[in-house]
């Protein structure tokens, strides 16, 4: 049996959401049978298609940790295209799943609520890895 190269990117910013998706996200992986894998902490969410970018080539897969709170400005929106659309293209370039689970919120309370996002995005990594 092949074992799989995973590896988490994570966002250092708003820490206290970002930790608990990490978490589900690495429950989910040792649920699944994945107990080794690699973490990379970054500075925020922005840095982590450049990051993804960097290393993809070591890995079969990969899982980006994230959360966007929107602000009073504008800058939310450009910010969350310009990640989703770089995590986009790095797999399709790469044929390699990348699993989302950079949330994008209104405000904390919804981001409190979207740990799952973590599990969600290990799932559907490994879902995609099995597929030939």
């Amino acid at each position: 049996k092949m074992t799989l190269k995973i590896c988490i990117v994570s966002s250092k910013y708003n820490e206290e959401i970002t930790d608990g998706i990490y978490k589900n996200a690495v429950s989910k992986l040792n649920v699944l049978g994945i107990k080794k894998f690699d973490s990379i902490s970054v500075p925020g969410a922005f840095e982590i298609p450049v990051v993804i970018s960097k290393i993809i080539k070591k890995y079969d897969g990969v899982i980006a940790v994230g959360c966007v709170i929107k602000g009073q400005t504008p800058n939310f929106d450009f910010i969350s295209k310009a990640i989703t659309n770089g995590i986009m293209e790095l797999s399709i370039v790469h044929k390699k799943p990348i699993g989302n689970a950079i949330i994008t919120c209104l405000n904390k309370e919804q981001a409190l609520a979207r740990f799952n996002k973590g599990t969600e995005a290990s799932l559907a990594v490994l879902e995609v890895l099995k597929i030939k």
